[in-house]
């Protein structure tokens, strides 16, 4: 009963008043289409000819013509629909079947990505499809033929009935005038008018017949509308009630006017064209849009195909050709055709313009026509998709997706805009209607050319239809609708098969706006954002418990029980930060799992690789407690310092971390409390300068903590120096200069707050100098790239800094040659800047000059001569005379040294005569 309720309420919802278009569903944003398929801006016209092409003309022109010119990037698109080897799987079975249905000798099971859920809804109107075998079986209606869709369902039978559904699946008309089983054939061809009050039938052996669908009356039957010996194979309303289009299997397309004198109705056709200048395959009349007042509400167009080239055509006014493209394929493939009305964003603002998609074979081509006028219409190619299978059939589900049926019975849902599959669904069980008989024109002799035969062995132009987002499958006992799910059906789908994890990842993908093929929506963000957060917290709470009780290993190794946690936690997590709703996180979810010490442990555990990526700043005071203490009591310290320092300060107990820190050495869990929770740059910097003093001063042996403490010390100033957060981030710029002024004066303190009687002065500069000169200097030297130090007041801050440098290296002799040459390489490479302002005494330069190249002093001979060849490179010996620089580096046989000044002369003979002398490096 449920089933049959669900079957009836699928066919209603396709017959549901026809709402506005949602723009946040219906709109094609060109700009924003992948860019293997970007949108050429320029909006090309079709070349211009001195006489309009005739239909005629443009069907004798050889199959082999150039395309018209595209885009380069169009033409280059050999990437096919997304579809993995890995997600596919193949069975071979022998079977063949007959000759109304397709060769398939190749099946391909049915393909559910995981990204998108089960997208398609498959029911069976079971109403009907008893009623359709009833009907062959007691009254010989006869087998399905062809269908059409609108606010009624017709299927025409191979007897030539007519049976007439409604929404309820009501048998309301059976129509047949008892000629038509004998003579007129099946029916190859249905249309419905707009008000769905009349119904064009076309039968197999040429003749068509008008029914009235308010009293069933049979109002017209035409028999002389084309030549005879032709099956219909097309048929088709226009918006002007009096004009239908159709085509035979001759090849031939006709226009058919209906009109009535003196209450006697009457009819007369007039071909557009003869099939014996090319066969048309297809056609397809665009219907007018949603929107009033269009420019395209003048003008009556179709679009028709031959087995070589897309044409279209205005019938109204008058007939003009507007576009031909050539259509190449498979001799045993049809074209395919499909149009449909989509918002098209522009520099000018939306429009509704018709986008038109062909294909054949296994590529499918969109173009979109932009209509400024009814005598300015133009054709703009948009994208070009291959795919890996050859269709048979195509159709727009709506603005962003279409449909297609490939040759094994196999339906594709195809996100246009970014070439990619959603799902596949097998549906040959369906055992689609094919129109193959009437192709081959068989109720007539057969008379038709071998290519239309042998393309139409896998025609279903007539058998598959779409009505307002639903696509109606005919089968040769059953009738079924294809929908595409809603948002919140597609989450159901899977959580209650229990996919939970899929279903979860489904929702965050609706919430960020990532999914495809959405329906149901509200436009508006925040809206749309609430109802999916609720719904995505509902599935969550139901795996949680799931994960909590049902799902839990009973049995088993204590890893069984591990591992199933490790794949529960990381979801749990990611859901609840993606919808900013921590505090479910930290309290129903957090609360259902603390009550197994296993799964509370791997929870808190599962924290970390958010925390350190900056997902989570946030967490609630009990918790952080919790995960403190887990970290303790595994002896994971350095790992709690990590995520410390990538924590809200709000979030902890500041007295029990920051005594942690200090008791086990965390220090930049240190620096960052102290930072964050109170603004203090400079207290943790004295506490730990006071630390390297006492080895670094005392020349005691640096252990591998205190070099851990310097080299964090180091990196800390310079951060603060340039403005930058330790470890991470930026420092408010409110604070800023505040904190740079402040540490270069703690540094630059003559003495610290409580000197012992022995401590130098400067001790803080001193102790980083003698860690490492280099690292300190280029710190320096990156802060003095700084703004502030461009003022006058900076200025002179960078001199006195200069100052106490050379006061602490130069006047005594406790820094080694290297240490002493990188204060000089770093000062002159600052005076050789344009806006220097530093000075120093040529002075001190010639005493850093002659103590690095006293010849008396054999310690250190390398070091000295490597910090004479950086004086050299960084330019600070400019100033001093080349042969006295030369005579002074022959002395101390810095041969190094020589070859750099020789060379410059080009005095390459004493190039190598020193570099034979060095001894340093001559091979033993």
């Amino acid at each position: 009963m449920a089933e049959s309720e669900e079957e009836s309420s699928c066919l209603q919802q396709v017959y549901v008043e026809k709402q506005e278009l949602d723009d946040s569903e219906d709109v094609l944003d060109l700009d924003s289409i992948d860019v293997r398929y970007e949108i050429d801006d320029r909006e090309f016209d079709l070349p211009e000819v001195s006489v309009p092409q005739s239909l005629e003309s443009i069907l004798n022109e050889p199959d082999d013509l150039p395309e018209i010119e595209e885009d380069p990037l169009f033409l280059e698109q050999a990437e096919t629909a997304s579809v993995t080897s890995d997600a596919v799987s193949f069975a071979n079975n022998g079977a063949t079947s007959g000759r109304s249905t397709p060769s398939r000798q190749v099946r391909k099971d049915s393909i559910q990505y995981p990204l998108h859920g089960s997208v398609l809804r498959h029911v069976v109107l079971r109403g009907i499809s008893s009623q359709i075998v009833s009907a062959a079986e007691r009254v010989n209606a006869g087998l399905p033929s062809a269908m059409a869709v609108s606010a009624v369902v017709a299927i025409g039978s191979t007897h030539g009935v007519v049976l007439i559904f409604d929404p309820k699946q009501t048998l309301k008309l059976c129509l047949s005038n008892g000629q038509t089983r004998e003579q007129y054939g099946a029916v190859s061809a249905l249309a419905l008018n707009n008000d769905c009050t009349r119904l064009l039938v076309g039968h197999a052996r040429g003749q068509i017949t008008m029914w009235d669908l308010t009293t069933g009356k049979l109002l017209r039957t035409i028999t002389d509308a084309h030549q005879p010996g032709s099956a219909i194979l097309h048929i088709q309303f226009t918006d002007d009630p009096t004009l239908a289009i159709f085509s035979d299997s001759g090849g031939s397309v006709f226009e058919l006017n209906f009109r009535r004198l003196m209450g006697v109705r009457g009819s007369d056709s007039t071909c557009i064209f003869s099939g014996s200048r090319g066969e048309v395959c297809s056609i397809l009349v665009l219907h007018a849009g949603p929107l009033q007042d269009h420019p395209l509400d003048d003008l009556s167009i179709m679009a028709l195909a031959t087995m070589s080239k897309v044409i279209v055509i205005t019938i109204r006014p008058k007939l003009r050709v507007l576009f031909h493209h050539p259509l190449r394929g498979n001799s045993n493939t049809l074209p395919l055709l499909a149009w449909h009305y989509v918002f098209v964003q522009q520099q000018t603002g939306r429009t509704l313009e018709p986008v038109l998609a062909f294909a054949r074979s296994s590529t499918i081509y969109f173009c979109q026509l932009v209509c400024k006028s009814p005598d300015n219409v133009q054709f703009v190619l948009l994208q070009k998709l291959t795919v890996p299978y050859v269709l048979i059939h195509m159709m727009w589900i709506n603005a962003k997706t279409l449909i297609t049926v490939d040759s094994l019975e196999r339906m594709h849902l195809v996100d246009v805009r970014h070439d990619e599959e959603l799902q596949v669904l097998d549906v040959g069980d369906v055992k689609l209607v094919y129109g193959s008989s009437h192709f081959k024109s068989l109720a007539t002799g057969g008379n038709v050319s071998p290519a239309m035969a042998l393309a139409g062995e896998n025609a279903c132009y007539q058998s598959v239809a779409l009505f307002r987002g639903q696509v109606l499958l005919l089968g040769t006992k059953s009738l079924h609708v294809f929908t595409i799910r809603t948002w919140f059906e597609r989450i159901n789908y899977l959580a209650r098969q229990e996919h939970y994890v899929e279903a979860l990842a489904l929702a965050l993908s609706f919430y960020e706006g990532s999914a495809r093929a959405v329906i149901g929506l509200d436009s508006n963000v925040e809206k749309r954002k609430g109802l999916i957060a609720s719904k995505l917290l509902r599935v969550l709470y139901e795996f949680v418990e799931a994960s909590a009780t049902k799902n839990v290993p009973t049995r088993g190794a204590i890893h069984l029980l591990v591992e199933h946690y490790e794949s529960v936690m990381p979801v749990c997590i990611e859901s609840c930060i993606s919808i900013d709703r921590t505090d479910v996180l930290f309290g129903d979810v957090y609360d259902r799992f603390s009550q197994d010490f296993v799964a509370k442990a791997l929870f808190l555990e599962s924290l970390e690789p958010y925390i350190l990526d900056d997902k989570l700043r946030h967490i609630a005071p009990a918790v952080m407690q919790e995960l403190v203490e887990n970290y303790e009591e595994r002896k994971e310290i350095d790992d709690l310092e990590r995520l410390i320092v990538h924590l809200d300060i709000m979030s902890m107990n500041i007295d029990h971390i920051v005594k942690l820190c200090w008791k086990h050495s965390l220090y930049d869990g240190i620096i960052y409390i102290f930072n964050q929770s109170m603004n203090d740059y400079i207290s943790p910097l004295e506490e730990l300068l006071n630390i390297l003093m006492d080895s670094i001063l005392n020349k005691k042996d640096l252990t591998d903590k205190v070099v851990k403490l310097a080299n964090k010390v180091l990196v800390y100033v310079s951060c603060c120096l340039a403005g930058r957060a330790y470890p991470v981030g930026d420092i408010s710029e409110s604070i800023m200069l505040q904190v740079k002024t402040s540490v270069l004066k703690a540094l630059t303190v003559l003495h610290t707050k409580q000197p012992a009687e022995e401590e130098p002065v400067y001790p803080y500069l001193r102790t980083l100098l003698h860690y490492s000169t280099r690292e300190f200097l280029n710190a320096l030297a990156l802060a003095f790239e700084e703004p502030e130090f461009e003022s006058e007041v900076g200025r002179q801050q960078k001199q006195r800094i200069v100052d106490i440098l050379l006061q602490i290296m130069v006047d005594n002799m406790e820094f080694s040659p290297t240490q002493v040459g990188a204060l000089f390489t770093f000062l002159a490479r600052q005076m050789a800047k344009a806006a220097n302002t530093i000075y120093v005494s040529r002075m001190l330069f010639e005493q850093v000059l002659e103590y690095l190249s006293n010849p008396n002093d054999s310690s250190r001979h390398e070091e000295r001569e490597q910090a004479l060849i950086e004086l050299l490179h960084a330019a600070g010996l400019q100033q001093f005379d080349e042969e006295r620089l030369l005579a002074l580096a022959e002395r101390a046989e810095f041969y190094r040294v020589c070859e750099l000044l020789y060379d410059k002369q080009h005095q390459y003979d004493k190039v190598l005569s020193c570099y034979l002398r060095d001894t340093s490096r001559q091979v033993s």
